[in-house]
């Protein structure tokens, strides 16, 4: 007798932790993130320990990538049936993403007050035809950076304001033999030089779409690329440029050798940092230049988010992890990398502290931001646009004829 009670107190306490191993059984997702600028990846797997031990239940796999290779590896995993349950967009690929159906539609997940929290170009990021495809987490444009202790030494006593006045400071400080080449871009055959040439598009008041048809051969868009191989031209421009990427422009810029650069807000703190920057306490930024009696500042939408992919099987979660990492704490504790999509953030001293400078040129050029083409066809215009922009760089093609080119071939 008890024998047998003790096998069926035994078998009831076996089946009770079987119970109990699938009441808690963890769920694994797998979230797709970018190896380069805004949050680094020490970062994302620090916010990623928090997440989870905030909530035992889920585990995140975590796979990064450079930017070059974000879109293939979202859409090539799709393909594949499997892959990822979260994935970093950017904003020029909502449309692609929506009309194939690689993000799913999360409008009814995102409450009324989280739409009123968050500032409102922001949402810009992870919008197509009215519906929410995402979180928005980097938000994010291109700033002019700039060598204090250069300009001080040139006799320049404020930045500049408009590009053509970034030229004549070049030039002062080219001609004084305080640096070669004083300006660093990236433009790589990558969509480093359509974020750079887009910013400039905005300043000249452009259009790269108009009526369905490509409209950057013509009028402020022809402007931004003769700008471009002017400036490369004259020897203002680091020759290198056509080659770099944003982290390239860093390191020039960390070294010492550039006195203006064009890139993210990432570089404003890394930049400042003495443990890995020559020009630590030297760096200042201003939003990014206009054009005399066009515009008074310039920027581009360089903004990403997270998204649920339609292959998620585990679609509950993956949003739960979403919210986490693009949560107004989360964001606040990591400002200084990017900053924070919440409205109220900025009237956080932790927030604004040490980067007040930074601030201040944000309150101007994300109001400015520009958009690239809102189009399911952008990766074959954006092609087609950086071989035509390294094509004038290198002087095989005058920028009339690689931008008509570009038009054929943009797909539109």
């Amino acid at each position: 007798m008890l024998k047998s009670l003790n096998k069926t107190l035994l078998g009831a306490t076996l089946i009770g932790v079987t119970f109990a191993s699938h009441a808690f059984a963890e769920t694994t997702i797998n979230a797709l993130f970018m190896a380069q600028a805004a949050y680094s990846e020490a970062d994302v797997r620090a916010m990623t320990d928090a997440f989870t031990k905030a909530n035992p239940d889920v585990k995140v796999n975590l796979e990064f990538v450079p930017y070059e290779g974000l879109h293939d590896k979202t859409v090539l995993a799709q393909g594949s049936g499997g892959g990822y349950d979260v994935v970093l967009f950017d904003v020029i690929w909502p449309a692609e993403y929506a009309t194939n159906k690689v993000l799913v539609d999360v409008s009814s997940r995102i409450s009324d007050d989280t739409k009123k929290s968050v500032l409102p170009g922001a949402w810009t990021t992870v919008q197509y035809d009215g519906k929410y495809y995402g979180m928005p987490w980097i938000l994010d444009t291109k700033y002019l950076f700039y060598n204090k202790e250069l300009l001080e030494k040139a006799g320049i006593k404020t930045p500049p304001k408009t590009w053509d006045e970034l030229n004549e400071q070049a030039k002062t400080i080219k001609d004084k033999g305080l640096l070669a080449t004083p300006i660093a871009w990236s433009w790589s055959q990558a969509e480093a030089a359509i974020c750079d040439y887009a910013t400039l598009v905005s300043a000249y008041k452009g259009d790269f779409i108009k009526d369905g048809k490509p409209n950057f051969q013509t009028g402020g868009g022809l402007d931004a690329l003769k700008y471009m191989v002017s400036s490369y031209k004259s020897g203002l421009t680091n020759p290198n440029s056509k080659e770099f990427l944003e982290e390239d422009v860093r390191k020039v810029f960390e070294n010492g050798d550039a006195a203006f650069a064009l890139n993210w807000t990432y570089m404003y703190n890394m930049a400042n940092d003495p443990k890995d920057s020559k020009v630590a306490g030297k760096v200042g930024v201003v939003p990014a230049p206009g054009v005399a009696g066009k515009s008074e500042a310039s920027a581009v939408n360089g903004s990403m988010g997270l998204g649920i992919t339609s292959a998620s099987k585990h679609p509950d979660e993956a949003w739960k992890y979403i919210s986490y990492m693009t949560s107004q704490a989360t964001q606040n504790q990591y400002a200084k990398l990017s900053l924070p999509i919440w409205a109220s953030s900025y009237g956080d001293p932790a927030v604004t502290k040490g980067q007040e400078e930074l601030i201040a040129a944000a309150k101007v050029g994300l109001a400015a931001m520009y958009p690239r083409p809102t189009t399911p066809k952008y990766q074959e215009l954006s092609t087609a646009l950086q071989q035509a922009i390294q094509e004038s760089l290198l002087g095989q093609s005058s920028p009339e004829d690689a931008l008509k080119s570009a038009a054929q071939n943009s797909g539109l």
